[in-house]
């Protein structure tokens, strides 16, 4: 099933950009009459049919739609420092959409080796991924911010299952395991936090245990960042999987 995507859509006229619309034309060759299946990133899908089969603005005539297409039974939101790496970081994004998730939000901690990261890619990425995996709803990008400043904005979320994973061991408060933590949780709303490859500083954790995360740890094998991400959102979609 090849799917589009488009952000033109309204009074019953969908209007593809110019890169969708010439691999629409020039690469699959669809000409006026044809019908399309196009994807909103927030969840519906459009089946049309062309009606302007130019390869810089194809037009197209909804015929129907279906609400939550290709969604999932829960709401998780990643918050994870970037690699060191772009491409980890990318392809990390890429493989969870795959599997379902709902918002990314870069977040650079104390030991984090990157500082600066273009959301505009990963955006791209991510659109790329949801219509591969047959998903109508695209990830939101949350513009980067500190550790400090993503746990003081989601001490208020009284709502979500709020994780930390980190390596290290605090007596006070030992760390659960994911798969424990999700089990006994009734409800659908998630927020993970993976730390750099540095880990969290001590600072952090106390900030984010304060503000009502719980620590967790994904096994006993030492993860790469991107590889923590990847298997806490498996373990989230296994979890809530029919």
């Amino acid at each position: 099933m090849e799917l589009f995507y488009s952000r033109d859509i309204e009074g019953g006229i969908c209007r593809l950009d110019q890169d969708e619309s010439g691999h629409c034309i020039k690469v699959l060759r669809h000409r006026s009459g044809d019908e399309i299946s196009v994807i909103d990133g927030c969840g519906t899908l459009y089946r049309c049919r062309i009606t302007s089969d130019s390869p810089k603005g194809v037009e197209a005539i909804i015929l129907d739609s279906e609400e939550g297409w290709g969604g999932h039974q829960y709401h998780l939101h990643m918050a994870v420092c970037p690699t060191k790496n772009n491409d980890r970081f990318e392809w990390f994004a890429e493989k969870t959409c795959e599997i379902g998730f709902d918002v990314l939000s870069p977040v650079f901690g104390d030991h984090s080796e990157r500082k600066v990261l273009k959301t505009a890619r990963v955006e791209k990425i991510l659109v790329s991924a949801a219509k591969q995996s047959l998903k109508a709803a695209i990830p939101v990008v949350n513009e980067p911010v500190s550790v400090k400043e993503f746990i003081k904005d989601a001490s208020g979320d009284s709502r979500s299952l709020k994780l930390i994973a980190y390596c290290f061991e605090d007596e006070r408060v030992p760390r659960r395991s994911l798969k424990e933590v999700l089990n006994a949780f009734e409800g659908t709303d998630i927020t993970v936090m993976i730390g750099p490859e540095g880990d969290f500083s001590r600072a952090e954790a106390e900030a984010a245990l304060e503000a009502g995360f719980i620590p967790v740890h994904l096994g006993e094998s030492r993860l790469r960042t991107e590889t923590a991400a990847l298997t806490a959102a498996a373990s989230v979609y296994f979890r809530y999987m029919k």
